[in-house]
């Protein structure tokens, strides 16, 4: 059975914010060190404000590497088919994005690192900043969205 999604354009705000929601999540221990940096006033007299500065500008840098690795990612000639108005077959075999009837792109499940469901949608990882994105909307049934699931699973993708 071959899953064929409806078109859909992935608009370069929404990669950016599922990127960044992604990293987040991913790397939630980098969070601690601003954290164990404010905890430097208990044992450091007079130290609050320079500790306070220095947690505060190390969370807006990290932001802000990431947020400016994602916005790249966007202008990248190489990624302009992300963010082009795509459909999906997704069989046992591979991921076909294509852009028209005669022109596709195969992926094969061994590319795919890693997949997550979230709330809207399926995330299939091709790296850690290159992901196809694939919202319920965007299936025809909830058959198709059940299958895709299975394969997943069965790729030990999800659990």
């Amino acid at each position: 059975m071959i899953v064929k999604t409806k078109k859909y354009k992935l608009e370069p705000k929404k990669y950016i914010i599922l990127a960044l929601k992604n990293v987040v999540i991913e790397f939630w221990w980098v969070w601690l060190v601003p954290v164990a940096i404010m905890l430097v006033p208990l044992f450091v007299e007079g130290a609050f404000w320079w500790c306070f500065w220095i947690a505060f500008t190390l969370v807006l840098l990290y932001s802000l590497f990431w947020l400016i690795q994602f916005a790249g990612m966007t202008q990248l000639e190489q990624n302009k088919v992300m963010f082009e108005r795509l459909g999906y077959e997704v069989d046992s075999r591979q991921v076909m994005m294509k852009l028209n009837a005669r022109q596709g792109m195969p992926i094969g499940w061994d590319k795919i690192q890693g997949a997550k469901k979230d709330k809207s949608g399926y995330m299939l990882f091709l790296s850690r900043v290159q992901f196809i994105y694939l919202p319920f909307n965007i299936f025809r049934t909830e058959n198709d969205i059940r299958f895709l699931e299975s394969i997943l699973k069965r790729k030990k993708y999800l659990k």
